[in-house]
């Protein structure tokens, strides 16, 4: 079996780790802290992101990230975004052609606006670079609950290198050779879920966050076209599939943040209570600022970064939405339009 890094000890990481060992293959957990790691082994639990499930014995768990790149030629990077182009600095110098970095982070970064997987190959250029994505949460996977993923990457053959690895009975995973759709559409469904959890916290009803997630699906599919990404991704689990999860679950800590939010909290007084990382914060300003770049439109997005980062009302936010201009739901229907009777010869 494989010799498997997974480089983060948050819930998924923590809950990847003790998937590939049950598999049977070698893993290391590696902590970013001597803390976590100390805490780790003393319990053989994550206390703190995944509380009551056992990680089994054969997983080495270290800080030392030196010596784990060494030894293991499959690096899985389950960091958060905003730290994930400072430790690859870190970890670069010491990997080579022979290693298979495994990107399972969702998220863009800010300043660049760039995929995880363009972070990556900026600074270690010389790996073959995949992602694992898809709509996951770390509390199922953990416990073995059914689930289903996609493997992304610009080779084929690495792609399938990660289906093998990572293929359970309980964990079911796809290729897909999409890789710009498949990585946008588990970063920005972050940012609708947020918007999910404010109609929640609003007390809005279950017509309204419908509508809310399929418009957000709407704005997610138009900007992913704009940017090279095939339309049929966002039909599949890293679109819809990725989004309803996210938008539905009390697991998610983006719904979660949402929910608090819209409940009259503020953006920091949010974060402080889910005491996890919400990816969607740190990616909506970077979504917002890839909509103007292409010139698509996303109305949902401008305003959960109002509510967010400008004070808007939340509530103020959704009447925004309900009352901007009449439209046709699909664009080309203004085409089918042209070529349909008038009223009067009907």
């Amino acid at each position: 079996m494989d010799k498997i890094a997974v480089m983060g000890a948050g819930s998924w990481g923590t809950a990847l780790a003790i998937l590939l060992s049950k598999k049977g293959h070698n893993v290391t957990l590696w902590c970013f802290l001597e803390s976590e790691k100390e805490q780790l082994e003393s319990n053989r639990e994550n206390l703190n992101y995944l509380p009551g499930v056992p990680i089994p014995q054969d997983i080495i768990i270290t800080n030392d990230y030196k010596e784990v790149i060494l030894n293991n030629k499959i690096i899985v990077i389950a960091i958060p975004s905003k730290f994930l182009r400072s430790n690859m600095e870190q970890f670069s110098p010491l990997l080579t052609s022979n290693h298979i970095i495994v990107n399972v982070s969702k998220g863009l970064e800010n300043n660049s606006l760039l995929r995880m997987s363009q972070v990556i190959e900026e600074v270690a250029a010389q790996c073959p670079i995949a992602v694992l994505l898809g709509p996951s949460h770390a509390e199922e996977v953990a416990r073995d609950i059914p689930t289903a993923c996609v493997a992304s990457s610009k080779s084929k053959k690495i792609a399938e290198k990660v289906q093998d690895l990572f293929m359970t009975p309980n964990f079911r995973v796809y290729t897909n050779p999409d890789l710009i759709g498949v990585e946008l559409g588990g970063a920005i469904k972050n940012v609708i879920a947020l918007a999910a959890g404010v109609v929640d916290g609003l007390g809005y009803g279950d017509n309204t966050k419908a509508a809310l997630m399929t418009r957000g699906m709407a704005e997610i599919t138009r900007l992913g076209v704009a940017m090279g990404a095939d339309i049929q991704t966002f039909n599949g689990l890293t679109g819809i599939g990725d989004l309803i999860v996210t938008c539905t679950s009390m697991h998610s800590r983006n719904r979660r943040a949402g929910v608090l939010i819209g409940e009259g909290k503020k953006l920091e007084e949010a974060l402080n209570e889910v005491q996890m990382v919400v990816e969607g914060v740190h990616s909506a300003k970077a979504v917002y600022e890839l909509s103007k770049k292409y010139n698509v439109e996303m109305p949902i997005i401008r305003k959960i970064n109002e509510v967010l980062f400008e004070g808007k009302c939340p509530k103020e936010a959704v009447m925004d939405l309900m009352l901007r201009n009449k439209r046709t739901e699909h664009e080309s229907e203004e085409i089918h339009w042209t070529h349909s009777v008038s009223w009067k010869d009907e």
